[in-house]
């Protein structure tokens, strides 16, 4: 077992420092990836900056994902530690969407086993699902009722009931203030949103650090190549 175990830690550590290099080569347009702890690989931090044109624009939302040590066959777990208000997000911050559920055959949720996470996906289509998951909630099976409700209403009066937005732009004005004490510029036009910027070449304790976890012998994990901007029209991963 300990033997099991052990592989399991190793595997899962060499594909998240691959990961993690991807991602830092190739951001995903609106996210900052950081390691809560360079000693631990199970827990990243992430820092979502709203999409313009969207009612999250301007908002620093900042979340947590952590992995287990048989990553990539069990998904991780995504918690916003910003305070939000979505139908697909639970009070304490944890997200609901089909792609972080385990890939089990569940007929009482409504899902398909195809919708459900499995070994091909990656931090990166979590994200995208994610921040498609903020523009387009799914109300069929909500986190919080109540969000859901005044969502609907939005969509129903087609933008006149105003209760759901106005909740939404006083949580991104709340995270102005973490942004400046993070030191952290927000974009707010769609040009600042979509800059791609490749991280800086890591510096010598950080090759050392890499190499730790994976040789260089091992073969090459290509990244995905991400498209420049979230498309409005583009629906994520289906929900519960």
């Amino acid at each position: 077992m300990a033997q099991h175990d052990h592989t399991h830690v190793a595997s899962s550590q060499k594909a998240l420092m691959l990961e993690m290099k991807s991602l830092q080569e190739e951001p995903v347009e609106g996210f900052k990836i950081t390691l809560v702890d360079e000693a631990d690989m199970y827990n990243w931090e992430v820092a979502i900056f709203g999409p313009p044109n969207t009612h999250y624009e301007g908002g620093y939302f900042k979340a947590r994902i952590k992995f287990p040590i048989d990553y990539p066959y069990s998904p991780p777990a995504f918690r916003f530690l910003t305070k939000m208000w979505h139908p697909n997000i639970y009070e304490n911050g944890d997200v609901c969407i089909s792609i972080l559920h385990p890939p089990v055959d569940d007929p009482q949720s409504g899902e398909l086993p195809s919708e459900r996470w499995n070994p091909t996906q990656n931090v990166r289509t979590i994200l995208l699902s994610v921040i498609s998951l903020l523009n387009e909630p799914n109300t069929f099976s909500p986190a919080n009722v109540d969000a859901s409700v005044m969502y609907r209403k939005w969509r129903d009066s087609k933008g006149k009931d105003r209760e759901y937005v106005e909740i939404i732009r006083k949580q991104v004005l709340a995270t102005k203030a973490e942004a400046e004490r993070d030191g952290v510029k927000v974009p707010t036009t769609l040009a600042e949103y979509c800059i791609r910027t490749r991280a800086p070449a890591p510096d010598e304790g950080s090759d050392l650090f890499y190499d730790y976890y994976y040789d260089d012998d091992d073969d090459d994990v290509e990244g995905e190549d991400g498209d420049c901007c979230y498309d409005e029209d583009d629906s994520g991963n289906e929900e519960s």
